[in-house]
């Protein structure tokens, strides 16, 4: 299997992990950019046929799906540390 063929499987995932996902999971999505990748990290707040947008802790990102190349669920921030 060339590297081709795993970047179209990673996407194909990737977009069927953000078509399925609950509005409120928490997310990563990564996508490519003229200037290279970015990754939103957050909760998955919307949803279009073209796009999403994920809440992240610098505010809200949204994602064209034709960007994006892997995604998948992460688990929940850990609490805050105590001082």
């Amino acid at each position: 299997m060339g590297t081709d063929e795993q970047a179209g499987i990673a996407r194909a995932l990737a977009l069927g992990l953000l078509r399925d996902a609950e509005l409120g999971e928490r997310v990563v999505v990564r996508a490519h950019e003229a200037g290279g990748a970015r990754d939103a990290l957050g909760d998955l707040v919307a949803r279009t046929a073209d796009s999403v947008t994920v809440d992240t802790r610098r505010g809200l990102v949204e994602v064209a799906l034709e960007d994006v190349v892997a995604a998948k669920r992460v688990p929940p921030p850990p609490p805050p540390r105590s001082r």
